[in-house]
């Protein structure tokens, strides 16, 4: 079953959630700080990924292109509008801060080579392994997120199922299509392009900034396309 490591991705995003959500009556000062300690833990995941990049270049340009597609379709309001519909629908059982729970732990639980990577084992394989190891990290996540963030973070399941499965499922025609070399580029500067953007929200988490990381993401897109780009070209000069 390919679908088997995202699923169960999906269900510890879930009972992460539930189980935050019974601790998360926590004095306001210590929520604080502990809040600004997962923003640190996030920012430096974020600069590890982003030191594997071999073309920073690729990232740059990636990161700018993104920015401008991002910013000319507003992703990040069109993400924040999905928070907030969720939070008209049930925000009387939440406590008034759906969006931002659903909006952080879905870019901080999608943006990353594990989501790829696992994704594409379990389509190519039946391997469940990457997805099943990133499901245990996502659950903790979940659960200190919603200590802070309250239930929304639950929510975020919905494009994790969606984007990793997607990928699960076309896996097979990915890897036909795609030589293993380029493959391997591709996920190495897409961690680093992810991780910019991982740490992006640990500095949002801390306070420090108020970046529109959603408006960000086309560069995951870019990143692929630039690579793929100067490999064919490589080989055509070659």
């Amino acid at each position: 079953m390919v679908l088997f490591g995202t699923i169960i991705n999906g269900l510890t995003i879930i009972t992460g959630t539930v189980i935050g959500k019974f601790l998360s009556k926590i004095p306001e000062r210590i929520k604080s700080t502990v809040m600004h300690g997962i923003g640190l833990a996030v920012t430096v995941l974020g600069i590890q990924m982003a030191l594997k990049t071999e073309q920073f270049l690729f990232v740059i340009l990636s990161l700018v292109l993104g920015a401008v597609l991002g910013e000319w379709v507003d992703l990040d309001d069109k993400l924040n509008k999905c928070g907030q519909w969720l939070e008209k629908k049930i925000g009387r059982i939440g406590n008034g801060q759906i969006s931002q729970g659903f909006v952080t732990a879905t870019l901080i639980f999608v943006i990353g080579a594990m989501a790829v990577l696992g994704a594409l084992d379990s389509g190519i394989n039946n391997n469940h392994d990457i997805l099943i190891t990133k499901a245990i990290i996502d659950g903790f996540t979940a659960l200190i997120l919603t200590t802070t963030l309250g239930i929304g973070v639950l929510f975020s399941f919905i494009p994790v199922v969606l984007y990793q499965g997607t990928i699960a499922l076309l896996a097979a025609q990915i890897v036909a299509l795609v030589p293993d070399s380029l493959l391997e580029q591709m996920i190495l500067e897409l961690t680093a392009t992810g991780g910019v953007m991982i740490m992006a929200i640990g500095l949002n988490l801390t306070g420090i900034t108020k970046i529109r990381v959603a408006n960000l993401l086309p560069g995951i897109l870019i990143v692929v396309l630039l690579v793929a780009l100067v490999f064919n070209v490589q080989i055509f000069i070659s």
